[in-house]
């Protein structure tokens, strides 16, 4: 999902979190407006208070997406296409006094009129703005440029992947946001020096990465005499498709040259230039400890990302117990395949043998992604054994482009456009052919695609009767618990048949496992860069190169990556719950409804709706 990674700094449109993991074939639609869209979300058969309560629910969810253009892209709405967002101070202070007016609204509702899916979206709408409000405290706590996601790169990603230009109008907006970009990247060099002056400054390890990343924008015709830029090519490519005369078409080739050069050529020199004055200042102190009152702020940022009140030193050792309980499932695979000697061997043997990484070319990436295409297609033909209702949207897998391949995330999914029109992407980051090696291929692709992300966040979105912010809204222990889940799923009805892919599963599954004591480590017990590097290494059979892209991640992204196994723990725990109590009335299908049918939620409420499909089940026996 992002899981869209800038959204960090837009929190207040959804109550988002990300789909971050390891983080197309568009068919010409209408797009829906801010209109449509709500009334779309109005179920058919409610109460009065019921539908009311509904209807503003919306309307608090339209008001934020419309104070964001970039947000609007990624639902596919072109109100705002020829803008980017405002990441003024002010900007900020009025959406803070906004939630406030949003909550007093939420407050004065009789929840007693209201039927029980809307009392739900009550209290999880209600709790979500008191959160937002709570936690602008914090909204310096991070930093907006770095290595796994920012402006610098999502303002590329975002015109490439979500700016579709179906008509000239498209295109002028195209053209108006590449003369947008000085205004906005000034925005973002005062923010970076504002948080620089609270001592809020990203490791030195970042400032290379998208030093490098924003160099790489700039660069071919018609900056330099290279191949042609990615947004130029883009850009180009879009246009081509029109039809239109060539005078126009030349027209708008001009104005979108002129801005690259003009516009977008001088904003990234002066990010640039700003980003190399903060590595300047820098240091190698990587923890959330060291940032002002660093250690309150990491204890919230867990407790948000987890929707649960367990502690640093309670997840640290939560990763511990899980580590060694897939090492001794490890050693059964090991025995299986016949290796001789120690499981750290055995790591060594799975992370050094080329039979298991594909080469760094065309051809090798391309069988890659065909592959894992091949797995997708093949879980989407079992899934009425595990599920009832399955998403609408399409989903397709793509490389991650070029020019931000090198800093992006091993993998992730970019959701379904609102109206239809973009299907849901399982994107493979395949830079380092190394760090992608086969045995891990399968799990991946059903943790990204199908089961995984793909049918949680699209089946969310085409839910009827829950109003927009429950849609798109992400809890991330939820939504990455789900991905993780559905790793382990296939297993139960007879996939993973390779040992060594079952093997690539638990590599996963240990993966996560040692996030959670990695990133306690280094935010609250103070572990060094090194020292959590080498503990992926020593652990896991990943390469280095991942243990460092991972070690990178959790200190610019504080808590986050604790999410995947908590959440998967408590799915699992509660599946097991209903088994037991159920016995042969338990249905998978059923489960899996209850989990998905209302959209992300946080932990403690998706307990509630299975121990309320338990005593269901119980009463209809």
């Amino acid at each position: 999902m992002f899981k869209r990674k800038y959204l960090a700094a837009a929190v207040s449109l959804a109550l988002l979190g990300t789909a971050c993991s390891d983080n197309s074939n568009e068919v010409a639609a209408p797009t829906q407006t801010a209109a449509t869209q709500v009334e779309t979300a109005t179920p058919a058969v409610q109460n009065q208070a019921s539908q009311e309560a509904n209807k503003l629910f919306d309307a608090i969810f339209m008001e934020n997406v419309m104070r964001s253009p970039m947000y609007q892209s990624y639902l596919g709405i072109k109100d705002d296409q020829d803008k980017w967002d405002d990441l003024s101070d002010e900007y900020a202070a009025e959406g803070l006094e906004l939630t406030k007016s949003h909550l007093a609204q939420v407050m004065a509702i009789d929840t007693s009129a209201l039927d029980e899916q809307t009392k739900l979206s009550w209290t999880l709408l209600k709790e979500g703005l008191e959160q937002q409000i709570e936690d602008y405290q914090w909204r310096y706590h991070n930093y907006p440029v770095n290595q796994m996601f920012g402006l610098h790169s999502s303002v590329a990603s975002l015109l490439i992947n979500q700016h579709r230009i179906s008509d000239v109008a498209d295109a002028e907006a195209y053209i108006a946001r590449l003369n947008g970009l000085p205004a906005l990247f000034e925005q973002l060099s005062e923010n970076l020096e504002k948080r620089a002056e609270m001592g809020i400054l990203a490791p030195k390890f970042v400032y290379p990465y998208v030093i490098s990343d924003s160099q790489n924008i700039i660069s071919g015709a018609p900056f330099d005499d290279g191949e042609a830029s990615t947004l130029w090519a883009d850009f180009n490519k879009k246009i081509d498709t029109l039809n239109i005369n060539e005078d126009e078409l030349f027209a708008l080739r001009d104005a979108a040259e002129k801005a690259l050069l003009e516009s977008v050529k001088p904003a990234y020199e002066h990010l640039i230039a700003t980003v190399e004055q903060l590595e300047e200042q820098a240091d190698t102190r990587d923890g959330a400890w060291k940032l002002p009152d660093g250690d309150t702020f990491y204890n919230n940022a867990l407790k948000r990302t987890t929707t649960t009140d367990l502690t640093a030193s309670e997840i640290h050792e939560i990763g511990l117990s899980e580590v060694a309980r897939i090492h001794d499932e490890m050693r059964e695979i090991m025995a299986k395949v016949g290796f001789e000697g120690t499981l750290q061997e055995f790591f060594v043997h799975m992370r050094n043998n080329e039979d298991f990484i594909y080469p760094a070319t065309d051809e090798g990436r391309a069988r890659y992604i065909a592959e894992a295409t091949a797995y997708i297609d093949n879980m989407r033909g079992r899934l009425d054994e595990l599920f009832i209702t399955k998403p609408k949207a399409d989903l397709i897998v793509k490389r991650v482009e070029p020019f931000r391949e090198q800093s992006a995330g091993k993998a992730f999914y970019q959701q379904p456009s609102l109206d239809g029109s973009r299907p849901g992407t399982y994107y493979a980051n395949l830079y380092d052919m190394a760090s992608m090696p086969t045995y891990q291929m399968e799990a991946l692709a059903y943790h990204e695609g199908i089961p995984g992300h793909h049918m949680q966040i699209a089946i969310a979105q085409e839910l009827e009767g829950v109003p927009m912010f429950r849609k798109f809204g992400r809890y991330t222990a939820y939504t990455e618990g789900w991905g993780l889940y559905t790793e382990l799923l296939p297993k139960e009805i007879g996939l993973y048949e390779d040992p060594y892919s079952d093997f690539g599963r638990l590599a996963m599954e240990l993966w996560r496992a040692v996030r959670l004591v990695v990133d306690t480590g280094i935010h609250a017990k103070k572990w060094t860069r090194e020292e959590s590097i080498d503990f992926y290494v020593n652990n896991t059979p990943n390469a280095k190169a991942d243990a460092v892209k991972m070690v990178e991640r959790h200190i610019v992204m504080p808590g986050q990556a604790t999410a995947y196994k908590i959440g998967m723990l408590k799915i699992v725990e509660l599946r097991e719950q209903a088994k037991a109590e159920l016995g042969d009335a338990f249905d998978i299908r059923k489960f899996h409804d209850v989990v998905l049918a209302n959209g992300p939620v946080p932990l403690s409420v998706l307990e509630q709706f299975v121990e309320q499909y338990i005593a269901q089940t119980k009463a209809a026996q």
